[in-house]
C-alpha cells in the first residue's frame, strides 16, 4: 500500500466514524487537493485489496474489519504518541468516578465503567473476582449500525458470552483490541471489543472494557481503556 492509499484509508476510517455514513470521492478531492477521478482509482484499489468496500445503497466507501485491523496496528505502533484531542478532561471525568468509591474496590471498577460507558458512549464492562458489572446497553444499541434485529442478536449473544469468554481467552496484553468478526463470539456482530487487563490485591484475571460498534474513534477509546485499567491497577 503507497503512503497515499494508507492516508485515504485512515481518512476514509476517521471521516465515517465521525459521520456515520459511507465517505465519497468529492469529499476526499477536497481534503487532499487532487480530483476526484484520482481518488476513485485509489479507492478502486483499496477495494481490491479489501480494506474498503461499498456498501449497495452508496457510491461512497466503508472500511471493513480488514481495513479497521491495518488502522488499529498502525495506532498500536505509532504507542500513541499523538494523544487523541480532549483526552486528558475525559481521563480527569473517569478518575473523579474512580477516587469517589476508592475506599470499596468494586464500587471504584463500577464507577470506571460507568465512566468508560459516558465518555465513549459504548457498552462497558468489567469482570474481576467473581463478578460481572455492565452498563451502556442503551448507548450501545442507540448507535445507527444496530438498527435491525439480526444485528441486535448478534450483539446480544456477545455480551452474554463475554465472561465464560474471557476466562477462556485470557488475553494476556495491557490492551486488547478485537474487530469485527474476529471476535470468537458474534462474528456477524459488527461489534468491536476494546479489553484492559489490570491487577487488583484481589488477584486472578481482572479485564475493564467496552463493546462498540466497528465505527468508532480507536483512537480515543483505545486510549481512555488503557488508561482505565492502568488507574484501576494503580488504587486497587
Amino acid at each position: 500500500m503507497t503512503e497515499r492509499q494508507q492516508a485515504i484509508l485512515v481518512a476514509i476510517i476517521e471521516q465515517y466514524a465521525e459521520i456515520a455514513a459511507p465517505v465519497g470521492s468529492v469529499t476526499l478531492a477536497k481534503l487532499f487537493g487532487v480530483s476526484s477521478a484520482t481518488i476513485r482509482s485509489e479507492m478502486a484499489k483499496l477495494e481490491e485489496m479489501g480494506f474498503i468496500e461499498a456498501p449497495h445503497t452508496s457510491a461512497g466507501r466503508i472500511p471493513t474489519d480488514k481495513g479497521y485491523r491495518f488502522y488499529v496496528n498502525g495506532i498500536t505502533a505509532a504507542q500513541m504518541t499523538e494523544l487523541p484531542s480532549g483526552i486528558d478532561n475525559s481521563t480527569k471525568a473517569i478518575e473523579a468516578h474512580v477516587n469517589s468509591n476508592i475506599d470499596a474496590s468494586d464500587k471504584a471498577i463500577r464507577r470506571a465503567v460507568d465512566g468508560l460507558v459516558e465518555m465513549t458512549g459504548n457498552f462497558g464492562f468489567a469482570s474481576f473476582g467473581s463478578s460481572l458489572y455492565m452498563n451502556g446497553m442503551t448507548q450501545l444499541f442507540s448507535q445507527p449500525e444496530f438498527g435491525d434485529g439480526d444485528h441486535v442478536q448478534a450483539v446480544a449473544k456477545l455480551i452474554d458470552n463475554i465472561e465464560p469468554w474471557l476466562r477462556e481467552a485470557a488475553p494476556d496484553e495491557p490492551l486488547n483490541v478485537f474487530i469485527g468478526s474476529e471476535n470468537p463470539i458474534g462474528k456477524s456482530s459488527g461489534a468491536t471489543l476494546i479489553i484492559s487487563k489490570f491487577k487488583s490485591s484481589s488477584g486472578g484475571d481482572n479485564y475493564i472494557g467496552v463493546i462498540g460498534p466497528t465505527r468508532q474513534n480507536y483512537r480515543r477509546t483505545m486510549e481512555l481503556v488503557r488508561r482505565t485499567g492502568a488507574m484501576l491497577e494503580e488504587v486497587l
